[in-house]
């Protein structure tokens, strides 16, 4: 008994760990001397957070997703500081020793308040200026992953992320939460992900990663016959709308080398030809891997 006891707790353990493994640099180049003391240990600060916090309810399967924060301090007024923030994340390839990009987004608008030593605690029903944020990419990197294993599998996690959205519109910390005509904000990335617009892209997207990506090295035909369904998907949706989206710069900007390179095996050129089409910021690329430079 004691030895099946002790199973079920090891399991559990594993099982229950946290989903994230996130790499945290602060750079604070831009900030005066005095300014910089109150964030001494805040790098150290969100990592715990973000590796520590175990954001989803479910038993998490395989490693912890491997993702970075880049944190560019741009101004300060103690407690109260502007921050330009690059977060990314990849997606091991299986029986690979590669990894897939799949997220890598400039946030040029986090506004925060932050005290000396401050600890950060989890409360997701309550706006806080940097645990919301933090949460915010947490689920957003856990729902585009589960997407790549899982048809629509990161649903329930863009709509976490859309409650934070929804508490930080409304907050004196509305910067980035609201509706925005830059080409990058919160709200529009997971509006779009939530949106029925993108559901055939979202599922196309599950294709390319599980059965595309993932058989690459040993059934090549098939898996670039499956990643190719992604780029009809998206050419259909332009067909019907307009593809000037947060989603879809946000897609380009993270998958542009890796779908310039990949469709070099593909037997149709003309695939290049709708890359262009439907991702003109990153024809340069596709017309060198047409190329062959």
């Amino acid at each position: 008994m004691k030895y099946l006891l002790l199973i079920f707790i090891l399991y559990t353990s594993v099982g229950l760990t946290q989903e994230l493994n996130c790499k945290v640099t602060v750079n604070m180049e831009k900030l005066q001397s005095a300014a910089k003391d109150p964030l001494v240990g805040f790098q150290k600060t969100v990592e715990d957070y973000l590796d520590k916090t175990k954001f989803t309810q479910v038993i998490w399967e395989g490693g912890k997703i491997e993702c970075s924060m880049n944190i560019l301090f741009q101004t300060a007024d103690n407690p109260n500081y502007t921050a330009q923030v690059i977060v990314s994340s990849q997606r091991p390839l299986y029986h690979s020793s590669q990894n897939s990009l799949m997220l890598n987004v400039n946030d040029g608008s986090w506004r925060f308040t932050y005290q000396k030593d401050q600890p950060l605690n989890s409360n997701q029903s309550i706006y806080d200026p940097i645990t919301s944020f933090l949460d915010y990419y947490a689920f957003v990197i856990i729902g585009l992953d589960a997407d790549s294993y899982d048809k629509l599998g990161g649903t329930r996690y863009f709509s976490k992320a859309l409650d934070l959205v929804n508490l930080g519109s409304t907050s004196a910390f509305s910067d980035g939460w609201q509706n925005s005509s830059a080409s990058y904000s919160r709200r529009g990335l997971v509006e779009d992900l939530m949106s029925e617009k993108y559901r055939s892209f979202r599922e196309a997207f599950y294709e390319y990663h599980y059965n595309g990506l993932d058989i690459f090295n040993w059934n090549q035909t098939i898996a670039i016959k499956n990643m190719a369904k992604l780029v009809t998907a998206i050419d259909n949706i332009r067909a019907k709308s307009d593809i000037n989206t947060v989603l879809m710069k946000v897609f380009f900007d993270s998958k542009n080398g890796e779908l310039a390179e990949s469709f070099k095996v593909y037997p149709n050129r003309d695939i290049y030809k709708t890359l262009k089409k439907i991702d003109p910021a990153h024809a340069k690329k596709y017309d060198d891997a047409m190329f062959g430079e």
